[in-house]
Parts: C-alpha cells; structure tokens; sequence
C-alpha cells in the first residue's frame, strides 16, 4: 500500500498463497491487471488496481483466491487503465472476461453484431395491430448490439467500443422517445446513465478509460431537456477534456414528450 494513500474498508481480492499453484489464470482474466505473479505466486499489484468484483475468483482452478473486506485505497479505474497501458496488454479478449464478470453473470460481455439491419415483419403497416400500436415489439426487432448498457459495467476495451461512433444515453431518454432504436440507437453501441443520481466523478473516470482505450471515431450524448439532464454533456466534456481524446462530441435535446428538440455539436 503506496504511503499517504486515504484507506476504507471495502471489498476486495485475497490470495492464499498456500493454495495458488502460480498457473497465473487469474493474471490474464483481471481486466484491471490488478494481479502479478511473483516467485510463482500470484500476488495483488497493488489495492487500487482491484475493483474487488471478483472476475478472477472463476478462473482460479485452486480455490485461492477470496473477496474479503478489509481497509484498502479505493479503486482508481484511470490509474488502472494506466496501468494495463503501460503493460502492453492492450484489447480486451474477444472471448476475455467482462470487467466484474465473476461477481454478476448479467454484466458479461456479448456482443451482437453491430450494423444488421432486420426486415420488417411482412405487411406489417396493413395489420390491425400496427394501426392500434400493438404488438410494434415483434415488427420492429430491437438496434441493440451488446450487453451490457449500462456505464458502470461496461469494460473500456470491450471490442464493440473500438473505433465505434459511440451513444452516452440519458437513461429516460429510450423511454420518452418512442422510436429510438431506429433513429439513434442502430448501427451504435450505447452506453446509459443518470447524471443526477448517479456517480459524476466515476462516470467521468470511466469514459475516461474508454477514450483512451477504444479509439472512438465520434461521441454523442442525448439526454433529456429536464436542466439535471444536461450534466451527462458536462460529464463528456471533462472526460475529453481529461484523456486529451479529439473526438468530435455531439449533443441531441430529448423534450419529456418524446420529441427531438435539438442536434448540435457540443463545443468543449
């Protein structure tokens, strides 16, 4: 633990050394890099490198590895990245682990397949219940490409993020417009999230990572025209701002009834 680092009690990786054998799987599944191995044992690099998930503990065929509470330094995702950087690791796996895996089968990553355009159920306009609106979910087949959505669970080297024009979705936004997966959401990966509830400061920290990762050729973020909203465009433009990232950013106004108000660039 590096000298005059702020500790609390959190969740996080122990090792039993007695137990690890060296095979260093659990090296390769941390997408944080957060383990090493050292003298055939595998060993924590460092506290805030760990996000205390746990995608290791699956891999590990020994049984040697734990999630404990214990005081540690908070987990520092930019430094991670930074970190996995400078090791040479590169891109996430196609096939790897999804960041917190181990601790949540519903975070895995999958991807669909991006650009695959479904045909439109045949004579779908002539049928009592697309005049009614019923039963649209079976005619217009859903946009979305990968899983997961939302901000906090997505690794920045997933391999749908790479060179992607990428969606940073207030999370009301899908359910006031009402054709959204056929007016922004085809063809993109998307990423949500609540700027006013949720965590600013580890929004900011994540996308971040995924700008310094994935080589995005552009960013849009969409949001409601509620004012707590359009701190998700604030929270864009310090991550750009922060990874140095020249990406063209864009910002698409939502009204609360369903309508686009406004598509613009958004100046840093």
């Amino acid at each position: 633990m590096a000298a005059g680092k702020k500790t609390f009690k959190r969740k996080i990786i122990r090792i039993d050394e007695a137990r690890c054998n060296g095979c260093g799987q659990c090296v390769t599944a941390c997408v944080e890099g957060a383990l090493e191995l050292v003298n055939g044992k595998a060993r924590l690099a460092r506290d805030s490198y760990c996000d205390g998930l746990g995608a290791c503990l699956g891999e590990c065929p020994q049984g040697a590895i734990a999630i404990v509470d214990r005081e540690a330094e908070p987990f520092d995702e930019a430094a991670a990245v930074r970190h996995v950087a400078a090791l040479g690791h590169g891109k996430l796996p196609a096939a790897g682990p999804a960041h917190g895996a181990g601790a949540c089968p519903g975070s895995t990553v999958r991807d669909f397949g991006l650009n695959v355009v479904a045909r439109p159920a045949a004579d779908a306009s002539s049928s009592p219940a697309a005049a009614s609106g019923e039963g649209s979910s079976a005619q217009q087949p859903s946009a979305l490409g990968h899983w997961p959505i939302q901000l906090h669970l997505v690794p920045p080297q997933a391999p749908f993020l790479q060179g992607a024009d990428l969606l940073l979705v207030a999370d009301c936004v899908p359910f006031a417009l009402a054709d959204f997966h056929r007016r922004l959401l085809r063809g993109r990966p998307v990423l949500v999230g609540c700027p006013k509830l949720d965590d600013a400061e580890a929004y900011v920290a994540k996308l971040v990572a995924i700008l310094t990762l994935s080589s995005l050729c552009s960013l849009t973020v969409v949001h409601m025209e509620v004012p707590c909203c359009t701190g998700l465009v604030r929270i864009a433009r310090a991550a750009l701002a922060a990874s140095g990232a020249e990406v063209p950013l864009e910002e698409v106004t939502i009204s609360i009834r369903g309508e686009v108000l406004e598509s613009r660039p958004a100046g840093r």
